[in-house]
C-alpha cells in the first residue's frame, strides 16, 4: 500500500472512532444534562420568587418560558420568565421574577453568560442582582452613583454594556410577560 493511502485509512479510522466516542458520550450524558438544567430552573425560581412551593411552566417560544409560581396553598405568588438575550460577548440566559401585579421585580438570577471575566461577568455578583429586587418596572440604570429612582439600578463600572444588556433583557421580559398575561 502506498504511504498516501495508509495515511488516509489511518486518519479516517481515527475520525470515525472519535465521532463514535463523542456520540456515545453525548448520548450517555444527555439525561444527566436535562436533569441538571431542570434542577437549575427549580433553584432559580426559588431565588427570584422565594415564596415558591411549586410552579407551572409554559413555553412561549424558543428563547422564553413563562413560569407561574404558586405557594403551598396553591395561590399564585408571582410570575417568572426564563429568557435569553444578547450581552457584550454573547448570550445571557437569566430568570426574572415579578409580583402578581407585574409592577415590581421580585428577583433576578443569571443562569449563563460569556461576558468578560472580571468585568462584564460581574453581572453574576449578588450585589448587582440584588439591586433588581423590589425595583419598579421598567428598569433603567445610572453610572457611578447610587440610584435614587425606584426604577433604576447602578451599572457596573467598566462594564456598562453588560449592565445595559441585563436591563434591556429585563425590560423586554416585562413587556413579553404583560403581553402573555394580557395586561
Amino acid at each position: 500500500m502506498k504511504l498516501g493511502v495508509k495515511m488516509i485509512v489511518v486518519l479516517t479510522s481515527i475520525a470515525l472512532l472519535s465521532g463514535l466516542f463523542l456520540s456515545y458520550t453525548y448520548k450517555s450524558t444527555e439525561q444527566d444534562i436535562k436533569r441538571n438544567k431542570e434542577r437549575e430552573k427549580e433553584r432559580a425560581i426559588k431565588v427570584v420568587i422565594p415564596e415558591t412551593d411549586s410552579f407551572k411552566e409554559r413555553v412561549i417560544d424558543a428563547k422564553n418560558s413563562l413560569l407561574t409560581s404558586y405557594d403551598k396553598n396553591g395561590h399564585i405568588v408571582g410570575y417568572a420568565i426564563l429568557t435569553e438575550g444578547t450581552g457584550f460577548q454573547g448570550p445571557i440566559k437569566l430568570m426574572v421574577g415579578f409580583d402578581t401585579t407585574l409592577s415590581k421585580i421580585k428577583g433576578l438570577e443569571i443562569l449563563e453568560n460569556v461576558e468578560t471575566p472580571g468585568l462584564g461577568n460581574r453581572i453574576t455578583e449578588n450585589w448587582f442582582k440584588e439591586q433588581f429586587r423590589g425595583r419598579l418596572a421598567p428598569v433603567g440604570y445610572v453610572k457611578g452613583k447610587k440610584p435614587q429612582d425606584p426604577h433604576k439600578i447602578q451599572a457596573i463600572s467598566g462594564a456598562t454594556i453588560s449592565s445595559r444588556s441585563v436591563v434591556k433583557i429585563v425590560n423586554q421580559t416585562w413587556e413579553l410577560l404583560k403581553k402573555e398575561l394580557n395586561r
